[in-house]
């Protein structure tokens, strides 16, 4: 068997499992964090709350949060989507109705996890404990994706990789650009 076929067939197994075992009441509360992150609503308000609450260490933590996710955001949504050019899974590998709500764009990355997982990383360092509490809906989204039949487990991961390198590009970027100048 090829990688390809092989990537495939995990991503068959994985999506319908995650479709088929999932309570209903859980998909519910996925849908809810879901549909919280749509347009980074949720990564804003966050970074917000971090700016106002958390003083000079909040601010820090929400501008390389919302620096990762805009860098995030148009890597995979951008470039990304527009280069593979990924159909959706097929509707028929979910048991339920949440498959009709789905857009219409290439599944290749998974913007929602870039997103998440770029603000999430980018916090982290700076702020450990808004990290770790940005952790949790950034995980729910990842897997929200994949049970609402939006994407498969390869896009996820993907886009979890998209939003690692841009965090991490990130909070290098300074460093980078002063080892550039020097030059």
């Amino acid at each position: 068997m090829s990688v390809v076929a092989w990537v495939r067939e995990v991503d068959r197994v994985l999506s319908q499992r995650a479709a088929a075992r999932i309570p209903p009441a859980v998909g519910r509360v996925l849908s809810g964090v879901e549909e919280a992150a749509e347009s980074t609503k949720l990564w804003c308000g966050a970074a917000v709350a971090m700016a106002w609450w958390g003083g000079w260490r909040g601010r820090k933590a929400a501008g390389a949060g919302l620096a990762a996710l805009v860098v995030a955001q148009v890597v995979s949504n951008g470039l990304g989507k527009q280069m593979a050019d990924r159909p959706r899974p097929p509707k028929e590998w979910f048991p339920h109705d949440e498959v009709d709500d789905r857009p219409d764009t290439s599944s290749f990355p998974s913007g929602h996890t870039a997103a998440a997982v770029a603000f999430t990383a980018a916090v982290a360092p700076t702020w450990p404990a808004a990290g770790a509490a940005c952790a949790v809906p950034a995980a729910l989204v990842a897997v929200e994706r994949v049970q609402s039949g939006a994407h498969y487990t390869s896009d996820v991961a993907a886009g979890a990789v998209l939003g690692l390198l841009s965090a991490w590009l990130v909070r290098r970027a300074p460093r980078l650009a002063r080892l550039a100048y020097l030059r």
